[in-house]
């Protein structure tokens, strides 16, 4: 009788044992499941698709914060080439210096009034020149927003007979703002100026 129960009792451990070792087995095997679809998930959401020359090609999308030296200095490049790349046509001017304006307050608006008005694009046009600007170095302080920045570069001036080398020294501020077709780096530039803007060479042609 009691060897009855005893192996009852035994049979009943192993059996809640064996129930036990399964239970977590699934468990383990949920979390397991749910751990790896909620990192596909992830990785799908991280994933975009560009569309170039008709073909759709994968890209990661990153956070904005680990890529906001890049996209400033880019924006900051991009304004300049917008701002200072000047031809003798008064439609690719203005097309230049309304994109850079999208890109910048009315501290870049100012600056390109009193370029205006002090007839500076109309000589461009009348003498024929070229006007182009390369980027040196750009530095921007991402420690404290708005972000400051510094731009180094050099204009080359082409007219008919000579071809005048500049330094370009100029600074501003960043701020975030929302992006679009016309900004795609999301940033403003702010309280911009011109710092140095000299002669450096002059070559005959």
């Amino acid at each position: 009788m009691f060897t009855k129960a005893k192996n009852i009792d035994t049979a009943f451990k192993e059996t809640r044992r064996f129930f036990i070792m399964i239970t977590s087995g699934i468990i383990l095997l949920c979390a397991f499941l749910v751990y790896k679809s909620f990192k596909m998930v992830t990785g799908a959401q991280g994933k975009i698709y560009v569309l170039a020359s008709g073909k759709a090609m994968e890209a990661f999308a990153e956070e904005r914060r680990d890529n906001i030296p890049v996209e400033a200095k880019d924006h900051i490049g991009t304004f300049h080439q917008f701002f200072f790349t000047l031809s003798p046509d008064d439609k690719q001017i203005l097309a230049g210096i309304t994109k850079a304006l999208y890109l910048g307050d009315a501290s870049v608006k100012r600056a390109y009034d009193n370029l205006k008005e002090s007839n500076y694009y109309t000589s461009i046009i009348s003498g024929n020149v070229s006007q182009t600007v390369k980027t040196d170095s750009i530095s921007v302080n991402t420690a404290e927003y708005p972000f400051y920045f510094r731009f180094y570069g050099k204009q080359e001036i082409t007219r008919s007979s000579t071809v005048v080398t500049r330094s370009l020294i100029t600074e501003g501020y960043l701020r975030n703002v929302s992006r679009s077709d016309n900004n795609s780096h999301g940033f403003l530039i702010e309280r911009w100026q011109i710092l140095e803007n000299k002669d450096i060479n002059v070559k005959n042609r």
